[in-house]
């Protein structure tokens, strides 16, 4: 069901009619909450004293079933009669309003029906009106008074045979209305069943307890009844004191408050998170729930208390208390799933796929694989979307060329989609805009002129909440709850990009406009004409851009979904509490229950039609067969078919996983038999920072051949290697996910601050066996005792490299990241004092000081230091245009990737720095990807069992920067080889270095160690070439000449030579600028900055 169902508003009253009246006379027949009837038994009948045979203190535990939904109520027999008297009440006032509406028609035969008063009902019930029914709907909604009789009978007798009776009693009077549709769906019934529009919405999982609460917090939300209130009350304040009454909707993982049963509009909900940790010595534990006592003693109050927000109720006895706290208190806290529970690393999210419940994930390589897919998924949305992002540019395109892909750009694509009703909700970072030129006030009203069902926040507020120096940094597109794309990549101008990383597009074809993207050029002070050029192209080269993104489906996707819920409801409350047109949202169940269990006709009718299913695109339109889930939550035991689950699983496995449109990436699942992983969630629990990657035997003996008939594909639709397509998307694969993220209470209004980011980066690194490859925009972390950088993943590498020196083993630790940061100004410049002592930090880490990890293993290892670990840039060349200037730029890594042992990966929105990884600074978010499919493979010379979706990864990447074809992919498959390691991976990136060098003189290179020596250089080639870039990028026309008149590098022209360069890795300056002190002076305004602002 989507979200618009439970926001709609409802009818508004007319003009000078009283809600009661309203809603007695012109209400239309709600919605019925059951399509079917449900069923109800008599568990147990007992009574509070032995000795009391007074029939109406008797209590009934009555398990009701609907459907696969069951839960239990207790229910006293006084409560049963109220109800048959309700029901008795609303019958005759409905044939009141029938006899009254005969006569209204008579009267207006005559000419005075329209002065007719209409009666209004003084006395209604207060839970609900009377809703129109046909003309037998007074017969059809009777119950016999005689069906209640019995229940009051049964106190004669032995106290076992008045048991027995009373529950046979009890039995056949819920039978009688039971049994009739139309008496089932009345709100007296709902109401005494305690079901509502929420109750059995598949998404938002099992049904658990609901009723009638007052709550203080909504008294500005009008209601029915705002305005009633006995007169001695309203003196003296004594009973409704502006509390309302809402109706209260209890869900596994959040509670909602609705006006009333049948209302679809969402009033308030508290979605829980996870709680402060319990505390020792004896001191008591938070709760989730927990009753609150007050100095009227005929008050019975609770309070809900779940990140920054407490939230106070009332019921009408201390029972009820009691009952809803200790209800609530099992929901939050009790299962081992429960949210309120910190998972593995310390995450909100617990492991998914430690049982086939459909967790799959699959990767993209750059810009072009990944926004194409999000497109598709786009285009396929039935209900709702999400987007969130540092950056979003409704003018982006997602295909190219731009000029025939029209349909393609992100507002067009979210227009066609919110024509089709499908509600939109995207979430701006709210920059500091003397800092930031990103323009996020200009992209929020393209977007929302775009269809009132598009809605757009904007966050933070910086004077309200004081926070100016963090970011919203995460980048997510969630569609239907069905798949989720989360990565490096915002949808933002300069992104797209493919595997060639192209310099050049003049005329332009790929890039238009802004969209031909260098910020180490220039900044565009205005985005608002976006297919307007800011660089020259025929003089200036785009700066390449490499990432990595990521698709998810099944539970880890709803996780994702449910932190985005997190994050809109609390900018919401923060930045429109009042706006109408600002829906708060409900977070799906990460496990979405089906309708029917067991072999239904649905099922059976896709499976038929499976039969005749041709492969389809992952990101093509939902089938029927995707929506049937794999397994049921714990309520439902008991319900399901044994054999249902597995032929469910054996249908969702036959259905295509992913075939892409180039027809390259098949489908790679397994043609073995898969042995289900009977782990849980509870196994993990108690050991927050640690896990464990020993691989099941039953998993590594598992026949995959997969991946080897997916690299046979890639080989076989282009032997020399040129598709572009080729390599840049993975297989769908089936693993074991983890959400992970770094939040507080500013950025999602949680109770504590979350760095399961940088717990998941430290533990993987001290488990990892063989090796460590990290691609990442930013590499600034801290050793121990370092009092400045708080982050520890450098210590994690020192620790784990030590521990192999100490071992003798081999092991290495390979890292990507940019040669220069991407921002605008020459290292040299005035204003490039970001540039610099972002360099200082970053340096601090790798290579400078004694705070650097190649210092310190340097002392311990010396010229050692190198066979475990190195750093590595990307960079790209090409001409401008045809016959233009040949021209270089670094390929900017903006991917936050780490691959361990080629069988973990984590990818996500994460810099390795303190701003990402604290929790408390910018918000992210990440995912822990282990593979559950494995392949032969070789590490270090020895037979290894590599992870499907880590293994094709790495190869993938490892491909695109040695420029290998896709018959070579054997060179990399052991990748701490000395064959591959030095041979090829160092070799290449010595090689590609020594060529730039020789051919640009680039920067930044090891010849340059001071401002004097970078001026003298700019100077000399400025001179040479009469126009350069600001980091030395243009080639000379012709090649120098030595003493002997011959090239220096054996060809004149720049271009033969540079044909020599293999892929895009490059070494890492480590002596770029090392006599220099980079970080800002004090006659810089950086200088006054909080430093925490660069690291």
């Amino acid at each position: 069901m989507s979200t618009e169902r439970l926001i709609a508003g409802g009818e508004p009253h007319s003009a000078g009619v009283s809600p009661v009246s309203q809603s007695l006379w012109k209400w239309d027949e709600p919605t019925w909450i059951f399509d079917e009837l449900p069923t109800a038994t008599i568990v147990a009948v007992s009574r509070p004293d032995t000795g009391d045979i007074s029939p109406t203190l008797l209590s009934y535990t009555i398990e009701f079933q609907y459907k696969q939904f069951k839960w239990r109520l207790i229910k006293k027999a006084s409560q049963v009669l109220y109800l048959h008297f309700a029901l008795k009440k609303r019958a005759f006032m409905e044939e009141i309003y029938e006899k009254q509406e005969q006569v209204k028609e008579w009267l207006h035969s005559l000419g005075i029906g329209d002065h007719t008063a209409v009666v209004q009902d003084v006395d209604e019930p207060d839970d609900g009106a009377v809703p129109l029914h046909h003309e037998d709907s007074v017969k059809n909604r009777n119950v016999p008074s005689r069906a209640a009789l019995p229940i009051i009978r049964p106190a004669v007798g032995r106290q076992q045979s008045i048991s027995d009776s009373a529950k046979e009693a009890m039995q056949g009077y819920l039978n009688h209305f039971l049994g009739n549709m139309d008496i089932v769906n009345s709100r007296e019934v709902c109401k005494f069943m305690e079901v509502s529009t929420l109750s059995f919405l598949q998404e938002y999982g099992p049904k658990l307890k609901e009723g009638y609460v007052m709550v203080k917090h909504l008294s500005n939300i009008p209601s029915r009844d705002s305005n009633v209130s006995c007169l001695p009350c309203s003196w003296l304040s004594c009973c409704t004191d502006n509390w309302q009454k809402v109706w209260a909707v209890l869900k596994p993982g959040f509670m909602a408050l609705l006006d009333d049963p049948f209302d679809t509009e969402l009033l308030d909900i508290l979605v829980f998170d996870v709680l402060p940790p319990s505390k020792e010595n004896g001191v008591p534990r938070v709760y989730l729930a927990d009753q609150i006592k007050e100095q009227n003693p005929l008050r019975y109050t609770f309070q809900v208390s779940c990140g920054n927000r407490s939230i106070r109720l009332r019921t009408t006895t201390n029972a009820k208390v009691k009952e809803w706290v200790a209800t609530i208190n099992d929901a939050g806290l009790k299962p081992p799933e429960g949210w309120c529970h910190a998972h593995r690393f310390g995450s909100f999210a617990p492991q998914r796929g430690l049982i086939e419940d459909g967790s799959q994930a699959q990767w993209f390589i750059d810009g072009k694989a990944a926004f194409e897919a999000i497109a598709s998924a786009i285009e396929n949305a039935k209900s709702e979307i999400f987007i969130t992002g540092w950056w979003v540019c409704p003018e982006l395109y997602l295909r190219r060329p731009f000029d025939i892909h029209f349909s393609s750009r992100l507002d067009a694509l979210l227009e066609t989609k919110a024509k089709q009703g499908v509600q939109i909700y995207i979430l701006l970072y709210k920059e500091v805009s003397i800092a930031l030129k990103i323009n996020s006030s200009y992209s929020q009203r393209k977007l929302l002129n775009i269809h009132e069902n598009v809605k757009v926040l904007r966050y933070p507020d910086h004077f309200s909440t004081g926070v100016y120096l963090w970011s919203h940094h995460e980048k997510l597109v969630i569609v239907d709850y069905q798949i989720c794309f989360i990565g490096g990549l915002d949808l933002c101008f300069g992104r797209y990009d493919t595997i060639e990383h192209k310099v050049g597009d003049c005329p332009p074809q790929i890039w238009p406009g802004k969209d031909y993207y260098n910020p180490r050029e220039s900044e565009p002070n205005s985005w608002e004409d976006a297919m307007k050029d800011e660089l020259e192209r025929e003089k200036y080269p785009r700066m390449p851009w490499h990432d990595v993104h990521c698709a998810l489906w099944g539970p880890p996707c709803r996780d994702i979904a449910r932190h985005f819920v997190q994050r809109w409801n609390h900018a919401k409350r923060n930045k429109a509490p009042n706006e109408q047109t600002i829906p708060l949202l409900m977070p799906h169940h990460h496990m979405v229950i089906p309708h029917y269990m067991g072999r239904s006709k649905e099922i059976k009718n896709a499976e038929e039609n499976q039969k005749d299913m041709t492969r389809e695109n992952s990101f093509s339109s939902l089938s029927p067969l995707q929506n049937i889930p794999l397994l049921l939550p714990q309520e439902s035991e008991g319900l399901a078919d044994p054999d249902s689950e597995q032929k469910q699983n054996d249908l969702l496995e036959n259905h295509n996983l992913i075939d892409q449109p180039n027809g390259i990436c098949r489908d790679l699942s397994s043609s073995g038999e898969k042995d289900i992983v009977q782990a849980t969630d509870t196994e993990t629990k108690d050991f927050v920072n640690e896990t464990d990657f020993t691989v099941p035997q039953s998993e590594m003996n598992l026949d995959m051949t997969g991946i080897d008939e997916w690299w046979e594909n890639l080989e076989a639709s282009d032997p020399n290697g040129t598709d572009d397509n080729c390599v840049d998307i993975g297989p769908r694969s089936t693993c074991r996910c983890q959400i992970v993220r770094s939040v507080s209470q500013w950025s999602a209004g949680t109770s504590q601050t979350e760095d399961s980011i940088h717990k998941a980066y430290c533990s993987l690194i001290e488990r990892a066996e063989n090796f460590v490859y990290i691609e990442n925009q930013f590499f600034i972390s801290g050793l121990t005792g370092d009092e400045i950088i708080q982050n520890r993943v450098l210590e994690a590498l020192y620790r784990r490299i030590y521990r192999a020196h100490k071992e003798q083993k081999c092991f290495r630790v390979i890292v990507v990241i940019p040669l220069l940061p991407g921002f605008q100004g020459g290292i040299d410049d005035g204003g490039a004092a970001t540039v610099r002592a972002l360099m200082h930090w970053q340096c601090r880490t790798i290579s400078w000081e004694k705070t650097s990890i190649l210092h310190k293993l340097n002392v311990l290892l010396g010229p050692k230091t190198h066979d475990y670990i190195s750093f590595y840039g990307l960079r790209s060349y090409g001409r401008l245009f045809e016959g233009g200037p040949v021209a270089t730029s670094q390929v900017y890594v903006h991917s936050k990737l780490m691959i361990i042992d080629d069988r973990t990966a984590l990818i996500g929105s994460s810099n390795i720095n303190d701003r990402s990884l604290l929790g408390s600074r910018d918000s992210e978010i990440g995912v822990v990807i282990e593979d559950k499919e494995f392949v032969d493979s070789s590490m270090n010379g020895q037979p290894w069992k590599a992870g499907k979706f880590a293994y094709s990864l790495r190869c993938s990447l490892w491909s695109e920067h040695l420029g290998l074809h896709a018959g070579e992919i054997n060179q990399i498959s052991d990748p701490v080889s000395d064959t591959t390691y030095k041979d090829l991976w160092l070799a290449t990136a010595k090689e590609n270095s020594k060529i730039f060098q020789d051919v640009f003189s680039c920067i930044p290179n090891d010849l340059i160690h001071s401002r004097a020596a970078l001026r003298q250089s700019m100077a000399q080639s400025k001179e040479k070439l009469g126009h350069t870039t600001i980091d030395l990028g243009i080639a000379p026309e012709k090649l120098e000449l030595n003493k002997n008149g011959e090239s220096t590098m054996g060809a004149t022209d720049p271009m033969e030579k540079l044909k020599s360069v293999k892929g895009h890795l490059v070494s890492f300056p480590l002596q770029f600028m090392c006599q220099e002190d980079l970080r800002p002076f004090f006659n810089e305004s950086e200088f006054y900055a909080s430093p925490q602002v660069f690291h």
